[in-house]
């Protein structure tokens, strides 16, 4: 989807997937504790770490929430979000803002934070919401039989077999269908966190509540690289440890984690142009020279060894918008190289799938096509040459697309289904409703074809296709259509 490169999310970030979650559980009595509380530690390097809070009030409502706890060994918050964070000594509170003050019975609110160490890294053992304890036993992180562990589905290794995409291990044949979880694109490079919203085990079991089977999660090539525009805190190897915490959390609830390549480098002023920043601000017709097959390098190496994890080699090349014919785009997708109307050295196609397979994975690649992958129409001839013989096509469509009709998916899209595996990476509409994806996947279920809806994030949908309206997995009247169809498809 091609949102604003500007777009900001109230929430810098709620909480990242948890490295270590400890819960913080009351001890056990008759009586309910009057508020639960959750400490994660998300990420940890030599100085440094990376906290978040999750706070359930079990007592009255409140229209305001004070969380406060003390740290053992000398930490400090540096930064936080979605609070006003304080420390003062050993005493650290967190505040609500204007905007999440509203806390019901029942209720929970997160928070997240940077902190520094040095020495050790306690978890903190007491803390009191507006003044009362909340809990104080913690359960063991190392305990095997710890109640928060994620879930234990089984997500498959998939592999291309003809026009199929099918479990490697027991041969059988399976659709891709589920949602797409925007934030990992943006938040790092515009400095806000590394995810839009909570990426906890609570947030990622509600997609699967869906019955959503896969979720394609967006990256930015320069925070994974941690180039030098990028804070360290939400670059390099945080930010890589970040998305590893989420695809464990994708693959613990039976779900495909897919890997796209979203923002990259690269200065672009030409027709369509997103943005004119030569960073990873916006959405470029094609992946550059100079970072993406380092990139694409880099993933692979990491996740070579975990074929359950799928990679989407460019979300939505645009080179016919730059070139002045269809051929000289196709030639740019497949090849890359200096192409007519871009001003930077492209990196094809052809060099992402060699920059993978070098690095020594087999997994699934998809590759969309031109006109943000909604043309396809010159796919199978430019198709790239793969020793692992493991890609498939990826198509974007939305109802202000061209290729929006069933005359254009019987004309365009049939062709290429009949001989590689077809997802829909992206089907959304901008009408908060959901008649036109009903349409889209009616078409594709027909063909026993795969989709994922856009986007698993709390905007308004009036401004771009969004799901939910929480992270528990409320759908907006948008993603209410995704979530019935995924549940009586897969349920």
């Amino acid at each position: 989807m091609r949102h604003p490169p500007r777009h900001l999310s109230l929430w810098a970030c709620a909480a990242l997937a948890a490295a270590a979650l400890v819960p913080l559980t009351g001890s056990a009595s008759a009586a309910a504790p009057a508020c639960s509380v959750e400490y994660s530690v998300t990420s940890q390097w030599d100085s440094g770490f990376q906290g978040a809070v999750k706070v359930t009030n079990n007592g009255a409502a409140k229209d305001s929430w004070s969380l406060s706890f003390a740290f053992a060994d000398g930490q400090k918050v540096t930064q936080g979000w979605s609070a006003k964070w304080s420390q003062s000594g050993t005493t650290v509170t967190a505040a609500n803002e204007s905007w999440n003050g509203a806390l019901a019975s029942g209720g929970s609110v997160s928070a997240g934070f940077i902190g520094s160490w040095s020495g050790a890294n306690t978890v903190p053992k007491t803390f009191k919401l507006n003044g009362v304890t909340c809990n104080e036993d913690i359960t063991d992180p190392t305990d095997p039989t710890d109640p928060t562990d994620p879930g234990d589905g089984t997500a498959p290794a998939l592999k291309a077999s003809g026009n199929k995409l099918v479990d490697a291990t027991s041969g059988a044949t399976h659709r891709i269908l589920g949602v797409n979880r925007s934030g990992g694109e943006f938040m790092c490079v515009q400095g806000y966190g590394i995810f839009d919203g909570p990426v906890d085990d609570a947030s990622v079991k509600a997609i699967a509540d869906w019955k959503a089977n896969a979720v394609r999660i967006p990256l930015n090539e320069e925070c994974w690289l941690g180039l030098d525009n990028i804070k360290p805190e939400y670059g390099g190897a945080n930010y890589q440890a970040a998305i590893k915490d989420l695809v464990t959390k994708v693959k613990a609830h039976g779900m495909t984690p897919i890997l796209e390549l979203h923002w990259s480098y690269g200065q672009y002023t030409g027709n369509s142009a997103g943005c004119s920043d030569i960073h990873a601000t916006c959405q470029k017709p094609m992946p550059d020279a100079q970072y993406t097959p380092a990139f694409w390098s880099s993933v692979a190496s990491a996740y070579k060894d975990d074929p359950a994890v799928a990679f989407d080699l460019f979300n939505e090349p645009y080179p016919d918008r730059a070139t002045s014919t269809l051929d000289q785009a196709w030639a740019c997708w497949k090849d890359g190289g200096t192409c007519p109307g871009i001003g930077y050295e492209v990196a094809g196609m052809q060099d992402l799938v060699d920059a993978v397979r070098t690095a020594g994975a087999g997994n699934l690649i998809l590759i969309g096509g031109l006109a943000y992958s909604n043309d396809l129409r010159q796919w199978l001839a430019h198709k790239p040459t793969d020793p692992a013989g493991n890609l498939a096509a990826a198509y974007h469509v939305y109802n202000f697309n061209t290729c929006a009709s069933e005359s254009c998916w019987d004309e365009q899209l049939a062709p290429v289904a009949a001989q590689v595996p077809l997802v829909a990476g992206e089907i959304g509409e901008n009408t908060c409703s959901h008649a036109f994806i009903d349409r889209v996947m009616k078409w594709f279920d027909d063909r026993e074809l795969s989709y994922l809806g856009w986007t698993w994030n709390t905007w308004d949908c009036a401004s771009g296709p969004s799901l939910i309206s929480d992270y528990a997995g409320t759908p907006t009247a948008f993603g209410a259509g995704l979530r019935d169809h995924l549940q009586a498809v897969n349920g």
